[in-house]
Formats: C-alpha cells, structure tokens, sequence
C-alpha cells in the first residue's frame, strides 16, 4: 500500500474530557504533542474548561477547541450512552473524522465507548464483524504485538482468525516484521490444548497462508515466541492488567529491597526503567483495528507523555496508511482461502 504524505499536517482529534486524569493532562498532551509531532490537534470537551486549561501556556499554535458536552463514563453501557448522549466528547471526536475535519481519534476515555462510537460512527472494514484492540501491549517486547485487548471478550474462531490477519499486516506494515509468526495463545503449546474455541481457532490458523507458529503460553510472551500472539478479549485484557500489576509490583519489590542503598538518582532510574518496560499506561495507545478509520486508544490513567506517544502512534498509522493495508490484507486472505 502506498504511504501518505510523510510532511501532511494531519489533524488528530484528542478526546480531551476522556481518562482518569482529564482535561489537564489532555491539554498539556495537545500542546506538546502539536509541535513535537508536527500535527494539529483538535480538543474535544467542555470549552471553558479547555480554554482555562489552554491559557496556562504561553503559546498553544496548532491547537484549537471542539465543544462537546459531558463524557461517557466506564461502567455506563457504551451504546445506551451513546444514544442518550449524542455530543459527548468521545462521539463528537469520532465524527470529526466521519465529516472528514479530522484525521484520526486519540481517546483514553472508556475503551468501551470509544469502540462502540468509532464502530457506529465509521463502520467497520469490509468482511469484519469485530474490531479488535491490539498492538505493543509491553514495552520488555516491543515488536509482539497482542489482539485482543479487551475490545471483543467473545469471540468465534473465525474471528480469531481474522485477528491474525490484522495483526499480521500491522505488524508488517508499523513494525516492519517480513513474515510474522503468529502464535494462539493457550494453556499449553501442543496442538488440541485448549477449550473447543481455541481448538477450532488452531484447525484454522494451520490451515491458513499466515506463518503459524501454533499454540504459545503465558509465558512466551516475553520470549520471542510469536510476532502477533492472538486472543479474545477477555483473556487479552486480564494478561494485559496481570503484567502491569506485576511491573507494579517489581518495581515496588526492588525499590524497597535496595532503598538503603539508593540514591535519588538511583531510584528516578530503576522508576524510568520500569515505566520503559510497562504497559500502554506509559507506552502510548493501541490502535482500534478493524474500524474505518485512525483510533488509538490509551490507558485511562495515562498522563501526558503517554498521550502524547498515542498521538504519535496515531500520526504513524496515517502515514503508512494503515486501514487500507489492513482492508487489502483482509480481502487478499480471504480470495486465497
């Protein structure tokens, strides 16, 4: 697939009231990211807000505001909140895209709402019934790429298989992986390990032109088994929060083992380490796959250089002009299958 125009100035709508931290880091995001990463960056939220955010800096070029009003929420049903609440941040991000004002969506609001925003509002790829959150969940490895996140926490074998696929094409196309290996993640590496979903999944995968390396473990994660490592969402989600926990936990675990023989300086290091090493809290947003459209969608307790990674991210998937390389991937795997 062609690249777009490397030097464009896109414009990358940044849900602005989404996230635990809000508008104060979103903005701080806005105003770096815009002139770090050469794009305009359209704010979406509650206006005064924005604005009183906004004259804290000296200069804000490349940043201006989109009104919207209230936020959806985790734990609110994502399409029922979206229905009674047509101008919520999320939604109006989304259409800016839809309209063709925008060019991309960053949101660390709700993964919930802004799948169901971007999946109403832009459609999904031809031939696909899901989209799947994915990407570079750990920065220990930084080219295995997990689908799915949390996005589809049920999800047929068939869909699985096309999870593949897309993560396939990501891979090469974002990372620059020639043949990926593909592995499906499972209780154990031997072919008929698994529940009924797995199994079926693995028949189809091997079956297929993708480079499956077959069934990969937990711990293969960290372990270069696998390029794209595949899951439904309800397992992808719960590895994604146990390693974050762990990384928590093991810098905690250091911190306090060595803190007698610390320097300040020592402990900002082994802090920075750790965060090099952690989850999309610190390494920026995965995108959406699947949707017709650019959506990266970060961690809700993300803090500004991490949305400022996501709107790289985001920048990164207009350029290589991602969604037509994963609708051609998609469209090629089915007319060989």
């Amino acid at each position: 697939m062609p690249k777009r125009e490397q030097n464009k100035r896109y414009r990358i709508a940044l849900d602005a009231m989404g996230g635990d931290l809000g508008p104060s880091e979103t903005v701080k995001a806005a105003v770096r990211g815009a002139d770090l990463h050469s794009v305009d960056v359209i704010l979406v939220g509650e206006e005064a807000l924005l604005n009183a955010e906004l004259s804290k800096f000296h200069t804000h070029s490349g940043v201006s505001v989109i009104p919207s009003v209230g936020v959806i929420e985790e734990g609110e049903h994502p399409v029922k909140a979206i229905r009674s609440n047509p101008l919520a941040s999320i939604v109006v991000a989304c259409r800016l895209v839809a309209e063709s004002r925008a060019d991309a969506v960053v949101s660390m609001g709700s993964t919930g709402a802004s799948m169901a925003s971007a999946t109403l509002t832009l459609g999904l790829l031809e031939g696909l019934e899901r989209p799947a959150l994915g990407g570079n969940a750990f920065g220990l490895v930084p080219n295995v790429s997990i689908l799915d996140l949390g996005s589809s926490v049920d999800c047929r074998p068939n869909q699985l298989v096309n999870f593949a696929v897309i993560g396939s094409v990501y891979a090469k196309t974002l990372l620059s992986i020639h043949n990926p290996r593909v592995g499906l993640l499972s209780i154990g590496a031997e072919e008929g390990k698994g529940n009924k979903q797995i199994q079926e999944t693995y028949n189809l995968l091997r079956d297929s032109t993708l480079n499956f390396v077959g069934n990969v473990e937990g711990f293969d994660v960290f372990l270069n088994k696998a390029d794209v490592i595949v899951c439904d969402g309800f397992v992808g989600n719960i590895l994604l929060k146990f390693g974050e926990g762990f990384l928590s936990a093991m810098e905690q675990f250091f911190y306090v083992m060595l803190k007698d023989s610390l320097t300040a300086r020592d402990s900002n290091l082994i802090k920075s380490k750790f965060e090099s090493i952690g989850s999309l809290a610190e390494n920026g947003g995965g995108p959406l796959f699947g949707v017709n459209g650019v959506v990266v969608i970060g961690h809700g307790s993300s803090r500004s250089d991490s949305i400022i990674k996501s709107i790289e991210i985001a920048k990164r998937c207009l350029v290589l002009n991602l969604v037509n390389a994963i609708g051609q991937g998609l469209a090629d795997f089915e007319n060989i299958k």
